[in-house]
């Protein structure tokens, strides 16, 4: 198609590919709203829901927990389950960000932004 371009044709296939990559983020963006990750602590007593994306959707508290005296431990055992899911949600990110790129013929490890 492009012989007597030299290293145009080689142009035009990464433009192709970068316009294929630019629809995968943009699907996979729309996924990362989908995907639901849960954190916990105090061995299950607090669960924290959120997006792939870190949105925190749910929290589940177990009631054995209430105790007027026990109000920093509450705390502290919500604030641990949110962070814990969001952490697994940065992770899931990663994960699905690495099986697009590779499937794109991306080098591994390659930070793509968010």
């Amino acid at each position: 198609m492009f012989k007597g371009l030299g290293g145009l044709g080689d142009m035009a296939g990464m433009m192709k590919k970068a316009q294929e990559m630019q629809g995968k983020m943009a699907q996979l963006q729309d996924e990362m709203h989908n995907i639901m990750v849960t954190g916990e602590s105090g061995a299950g007593l607090v669960k924290a829901s959120c997006t792939a994306k870190g949105e925190l959707k749910t929290l589940d508290i177990d009631p054995s927990i209430f105790n007027g005296d026990d109000k920093e431990v509450v705390e502290d055992l919500i604030l641990a389950a949110i962070k814990d899911a969001q952490a697994k949600a940065s992770e899931r990110a990663q994960e699905e960000m690495s099986k697009l790129t590779e499937g794109l013929g991306l080098p591994a490890g390659m930070n793509l932004p968010f």
